[in-house]
């Protein structure tokens, strides 16, 4: 019997609002097994037939914060609801258990995940976007991608490590 996939997921957006923003790249990185695999959906390609079909064997999806920002917001402008859909995990909860608090940056900082990219977060992001989007930047575009590259594969280093701390 095919064990199915586990996928990171992580969503970059115009702002914070769901009912006026809207999604620029959502980025997936789908385990199974020993192989890996990073899908990023961006701008136009963020479609609902798209993600489903990014997700297409997954059994579940790991975010962080994702009950309270990427899965309502995805609900929101792709009409998909994650947690019906899939089952879904949000490692937010495991480091509040674990006495990790705070961003996923700062849990990074605190379990000693390296980044390769500093000083951007969630407002960089959105700047990156807009400058990509207004001016075609394309060094900006790819600057986004790798920190929602980072963002999604950093998401299963922290369960390995989450799941490290349960022994």
């Amino acid at each position: 019997m095919r064990r199915l996939a586990d996928a990171y997921l992580d969503i970059e957006t115009t702002g914070l609002a769901r009912f006026y923003d809207y999604i620029t790249v959502i980025g997936i990185y789908r385990c199974d097994g020993g192989n890996s695999r990073l899908i990023q959906l961006v701008g136009e390609a963020v479609t609902g037939d798209n993600l489903l079909r990014a997700l297409k064997g997954v059994n579940t999806i790991y975010t962080y914060n994702g009950s309270r920002f990427d899965v309502p917001f995805i609900d929101v402008c792709l009409g998909i609801d994650l947690g019906v859909e899939f089952r879904h995990h949000d490692l937010m909860y495991d480091c509040w258990r674990n006495n990790l608090y705070g961003g996923f940056k700062a849990v990074e900082r605190q379990l000693g995940i390296p980044r390769q990219l500093r000083g951007i977060g969630g407002f960089e992001a959105v700047m990156l976007w807009w400058r990509y989007h207004n001016h075609g930047d394309r060094s900006a575009l790819s600057l986004l991608l790798q920190y929602n590259k980072e963002d999604v594969v950093n998401l299963k280093v922290l369960r390995e490590r989450l799941a490290g701390l349960y022994f």
